[in-house]
């Protein structure tokens, strides 16, 4: 990247520095700030880092003002309509798209480490039955590390795709059963005759006593979505990732805490609390319209979930793509539950008014990509403490790309944030005995 400067004056001594200016590919120049400290001695505030660039990456570009998302410089539309899931894998892993050759190793690759290991259907059934899918996910993946001792050289770049490799392969199988086993279902092993998003549908929703045809429509549904959350640039779980990788913890590790940062219904859990949101809707047995005067008054602290978002000031240009399968799957009558096709029925209602009420459209709350993905999974029977899992499984590949690219940097450091103090001065301590 071509450096400029930019002149940084202290108005309390009078000293004058020189700070690198930096020009990434796309997006705004970034002030270098490492001398700062050691220079004039001050630290930087920016809470929730809105305006810090974290690091460097080659992997995902998004623009919230202009409404756009690219890996590795392909549009996201252009992936979503055209590629697959696992060709989208490559292109993030390994910064091209794939000859066929390529391709066809890469898929043999990810099928041939589907499985997991026996001894983790024990692990399984140390969990409470109702507990959530989610907190299954932390720990089988976490457990990993304990089975696979062969890839944790983090310094060793076959060994780091590798790991790749086996998260990618074993996410969907982990999912699978976690809902698998809260349900007192057998487990349904994986089937390497069938694609990736297929075989996860086929883990999830067939049974030993008759023969299960995954849907197609379903099936493409699912890739589409797993596209478009496969990476997302440095969002809350991405930094989770890195900074737990900056320590060289081992990769099973690393991703067990991105999965727990996407819990958090602030970030991952976003499609669930717009289920629930329609849900209360009808519910309530009030008309939609009082919903949405709510929303426009400032004085009710109840929002619309699934409409604007916190980096795309314009479209969600994810939630263009999904809706258009969203609409296709109600088309065609996908739904065969009375209470999901209510709900659905009243999203579709909500969607209407956003689009064409004033309200909505000066402020940019358009609906995004939650909103959309929350009605597709509802169609397909997915329960609504799934969702999240869903997510997970999409952006495993983006964890291990950023992961990986982070671990390949020679002047990678272990995370170390900085603070504002704002405690009690020095003082001294004082006996409790008089």
């Amino acid at each position: 990247m071509p450096k400029d400067s930019v002149t940084l004056t202290d108005n309390r001594t009078g000293k004058t520095i020189e700070l690198d200016l930096l020009s990434p590919t796309c997006g705004p120049m970034t002030i270098d700030i490492r001398s700062l400290y050691k220079q004039l001695g001050y630290f930087t505030y920016d809470p929730g880092f809105m305006a810090t660039a974290s690091c460097w990456s080659n992997i995902t570009y998004l623009d919230g003002e202009k409404g756009i998302l690219e890996y590795r410089g392909y549009p996201i539309e252009q992936l979503a309509e055209s590629s697959t899931y696992l060709e989208t894998c490559y292109l993030l892993l390994h910064g091209e798209l794939p000859d066929q050759t390529q391709m066809d190793e890469f898929e043999y690759t990810i099928k041939h480490h589907t499985m997991l290991h026996e001894q983790l259907l024990r692990f399984y059934s140390g969990f409470r039955r109702d507990s959530h899918p989610m907190a299954i996910m932390v720990g089988v993946v976490a457990a990993l590390s304990a089975f696979y001792h062969d890839d944790e050289d983090v310094h060793n770049p076959q060994d780091r795709i590798n790991a790749a490799h086996r998260l990618i392969a074993k996410m969907p199988t982990i999912a699978a059963w976690s809902y698998r086993y809260a349900q007192g279902l057998p487990f349904v092993y994986p089937d390497n005759s069938l694609g990736f998003s297929e075989n996860f549908l086929h883990m999830m929703f067939s049974t030993p006593a008759e023969k299960y045809s995954v849907d197609p429509l379903l099936a493409k549904a699912l890739d589409v979505i797993l596209i478009l959350h496969a990476d997302h640039e440095q969002n809350a779980s991405t930094s989770t990732v890195r900074l737990a990788g900056s320590s060289q913890a081992n990769p099973f590790a690393v991703l067990a805490s991105g999965i727990a940062s996407l819990w958090g219904p602030a970030h991952g859990g976003a499609n669930e609390a717009v289920i629930k949101m329609l849900t209360e809707i009808n519910e309530s047995g009030k008309p939609l319209a009082s919903f949405i005067d709510r929303a426009k008054d400032k004085s009710d602290r109840f929002r619309l979930m699934g409409f604007g978002h916190r980096v795309y000031k314009n479209f969600d240009p994810r939630a263009k793509i999904i809706r258009e399968i969203c609409h296709e799957m109600l088309a065609n009558g996908q739904c065969q539950n009375l209470e999901h096709q209510k709900l659905l029925d009243t999203a579709m209602e909500l969607e209407r008014v956003a689009l064409e009420d004033e309200y909505f459209i000066s402020r940019n709350l358009y609906p995004n990509v939650d909103f959309y993905s929350g009605i597709i999974f509802l169609g397909m029977g997915i329960p609504l403490n799934m969702f999240t899992v869903l997510f997970a499984v999409g952006r495993t590949v983006g964890w291990v790309s950023q992961w990986n690219e982070m671990m390949g940097d020679k002047e990678s450091k272990i995370g170390r944030p900085r603070q504002l103090y704002t405690g009690s001065a020095s003082r001294d301590y004082e006996d409790i005995k008089p």
